[in-house]
């Protein structure tokens, strides 16, 4: 029997890890995979100071008026507040017993229910790696060099800024990662550092996703379709073994807010 006991804190404060070894990861053979893995061995303090850093020389680069039209519209718009309200409900949820027992209950059936085939681990690994911050900036670099200047450098700044408030946000809820703490689960891949909450892909993928796809006028399928691909990346978390449902919850609001904050930035001009 598999022994699925919930962390009662929720937040998994002054709780030790379930031991076992070794954990069963699937291996997936890729040198993008491995350039992942090399990376993620860096301590999660260090990415912080690093984000802090890279955004701040950031914003010292955009020119005056576009920084000028940014802090404009960010100061005419209220309606975001109930989103970060939203978004602190489900941070505040995480001490319900409750919850959690939900939380190890769905990713237990995502992670580790049925036969799972070598296709489909490669398949969820690619998915994944769409809410990869490396990923954001080969984007937006493409953006800039086919003349969306504007909102290449908004993209940028929406991605930078989330990632540190990411960042900042798993560092003080400081939820442990499912893998860590439920026996038998399966990793895809490499195992992610750091803390749990929120999923910083799925609020890339959100982000992305709210952002883009108004500037481009899309039609309603075609937006359908980008959401559907955001959700399809935070099923890969759980999938991979990384986070828990409500990390992915919570990740989809963080970056749909941050999206629609974006929307309202290049929309000013």
């Amino acid at each position: 029997m598999k022994s699925n006991k919930p962390d009662q804190s929720g937040t998994d404060n002054g709780h030790k890890a379930t031991k076992k070894s070794p954990f069963p990861v699937a291996k997936i053979r890729d040198v993008g995979q491995k350039i992942i893995t090399g990376i993620r061995h860096i301590p999660p303090l260090y990415w912080l100071i690093m984000v802090a850093i890279i955004l701040v020389s950031f914003l010292l680069v955009i020119p005056d008026d576009v920084w000028i039209i940014f802090s404009a519209a960010v100061k005419s718009q209220k309606s975001l507040l109930i989103l970060v309200l939203i978004f602190a409900l489900t941070t505040i949820s995480l001490v319900w017993s409750v919850g959690q027992r939900i939380d190890v209950g769905v990713f237990t059936y995502f992670n580790m229910h049925g036969r799972r085939r070598g296709w489909l681990d490669g398949t969820m690994l690619v998915l994944t790696q769409l809410g990869n911050g490396i990923f954001a900036m080969i984007l937006a670099t493409l953006l800039y060099f086919l003349g969306y200047h504007v909102l290449a450098y908004a993209f940028v700044l929406g991605t930078l800024s989330l990632w540190f408030v990411v960042e900042l946000i798993k560092m003080l809820v400081h939820r442990t990662r499912p893998y860590k703490k439920i026996e038998n689960s399966r990793i895809v891949g490499s195992p992610a550092r750091g803390c749990s909450f929120p999923s910083g892909h799925t609020s890339q993928s959100f982000f992305m996703a709210t952002f883009l796809l108004p500037y481009f006028h899309t039609t309603y399928l075609i937006g359908l379709a980008g959401y559907l691909l955001a959700f399809l990346v935070g099923i890969t978390r759980i999938y991979v073994g990384m986070h828990y449902p409500r990390d992915v919850l919570g990740g989809a609001m963080l970056g749909t807010a941050w999206g629609l904050l974006g929307v309202i930035l290049i929309q000013s001009f």
